[in-house]
């Protein structure tokens, strides 16, 4: 088994996984770029609505509950992913588990409309992946703040 502790200098003076744990460090870098990415980019676009009509994916009982508009909502909604993102960014060991969480609360909303099932398995799918996104950060992410 791998010492996933282990690192090695590289010329810019940072440290790098060893040799054996390369692709453990791969996976995490794969990770931490997508979910800062695609909440940073679904964000956005809840402002642009360039993909799709986002309110269509509000619940009803939700909307009920936040005031406003469904409109209103998603721009709530926009904010809150790109701050995710952001987080995801400085601090994946934090921002992994609050993507997942989001991505929970997503999933009770489509499942609870009664449709969109296939969009609500596609976000477990995602959600699973900043589970390990978090877990790998414990061991691949720098202690003192961004990785350069």
């Amino acid at each position: 088994m791998a010492d996933t502790h282990t690192t090695r200098s590289t010329a810019g003076g940072t440290t790098a996984p060893a040799t054996t744990d390369v692709g453990a460090h791969r996976a995490y870098l794969l990770l931490r770029t997508v979910f800062t990415v695609a909440p940073i980019a679904f964000g956005l676009d809840k402002f642009a609505g360039i993909l799709t009509d986002w309110e269509d994916y509000l619940a009803p009982w939700i909307n009920d509950l936040v005031p406003g508009s469904a409109h209103d909502a998603m721009l709530l909604v926009g904010v809150i992913e790109v701050v995710a993102g952001v987080l995801v960014a400085l601090a994946p060991r934090i921002g992994g588990y609050v993507v997942a969480l989001w991505l929970a609360g997503i999933i009770v909303d489509l499942v609870s409309m009664g449709d969109y099932y296939d969009i609500a398995l596609r976000d477990f799918g995602l959600l699973v992946g900043a589970l390990a996104l978090a877990q790998l950060a414990a061991t691949h992410a720098p202690r003192g703040g961004v990785q350069r």
